[in-house]
């Protein structure tokens, strides 16, 4: 009897930290991601001497890469905030990487659904450095 209890108190403590282990893995692969498309659009404006855009679709949940490459975020995923940038159209912004290795800076929050996980996508607009960082945006 004492080891079924023992295992039912466990697994009260266990599942959950499970179950917030896979949101925050879902919530970082989804910043790592968007991160990882910004330093290859902010090197291609280098290497190609031509600016490129990063277009995030606020209502779509998704984001453009190079026009025509739409990445969706999984639906556990959502965009929070998104400070900086440049209003595209209604419920639109785009970020800008220019062929001298700067971007139109800014910071875009990623959460998800129940808005207990969050990390955050920064971008600094005279270095083009772009930071991924865990926890509430400064």
């Amino acid at each position: 009897m004492l080891v079924l209890l023992l295992l039912g108190v466990s697994m009260a403590i266990v599942l959950p930290n499970i179950d917030r282990g896979l949101q925050d893995r879902q919530v970082r692969h989804s910043a790592l991601g968007l991160a990882a498309a910004a330093r290859e659009l902010r090197s291609r404006a280098v290497a190609d001497g031509v600016p490129q855009r990063l277009l995030l679709n606020l209502p779509q949940n998704s984001y453009f890469v190079a026009r025509s490459t739409e990445i969706q975020l999984s639906p556990e995923i959502r965009f929070i905030s998104v400070d900086g940038g440049e209003s595209a159209e209604r419920d639109q912004k785009s970020f800008y990487f220019f062929p001298n290795g700067s971007i139109l800076g800014g910071e875009i929050v990623l959460a998800d659904s129940a808005k207990s996980i969050t990390y955050s996508i920064r971008f600094e607009a005279l270095t083009g450095r772009v930071q991924v960082s865990r926890g509430e945006p400064s």
